[in-house]
C-alpha cells in the first residue's frame, strides 16, 4: 500500500508555472464597469439613435447584458425597450445576418 508515489513539491510546482522563482501573487482585481449613460450623463436613451444601440447588441443580435456592458439597472431596461422600439420599425435587426 505504501507504494504510490507522490511527486515532490519542487517537481509539481514547477510543472505548473508556479516555482520559487515566481514570486508571491498578486491577487487579480477587476476594474468596476461603469454605466456609460450614468457617465455621459444621457437622460432620455432614443429608440431613433441606432447608432447607440448598436453598441449594446451583440453580432448575433442578441442584447448584451448588464454583466457584460456595465450599465445600471434602470439604464439597462430602458436601454432594452429602445432596442426592442428600434427592432419593430427596422433599425436594427432581430438576428445576424446569415
Amino acid at each position: 500500500m505504501n507504494d504510490i508515489r507522490r511527486p515532490s513539491s519542487s517537481s509539481s510546482s514547477a510543472q505548473r508555472g508556479g516555482g520559487p522563482s515566481s514570486g508571491p501573487k498578486k491577487p487579480f482585481l477587476r476594474r468596476r464597469k461603469v454605466c456609460k449613460f450614468c457617465v455621459e450623463r444621457i437622460d432620455k436613451i432614443d429608440y431613433k439613435d441606432y447608432r447607440l444601440l448598436q453598441v449594446f447588441v451583440a453580432d448575433r443580435g442578441k442584447i448584451v447584458p448588464r454583466r457584460i456592458s456595465g450599465t445600471c439597472t434602470q439604464h439597462q431596461r430602458r436601454l432594452t425597450r429602445a432596442i426592442k422600439q428600434a427592432r419593430q420599425i427596422a433599425l436594427l435587426p432581430f438576428a445576424a445576418e446569415i
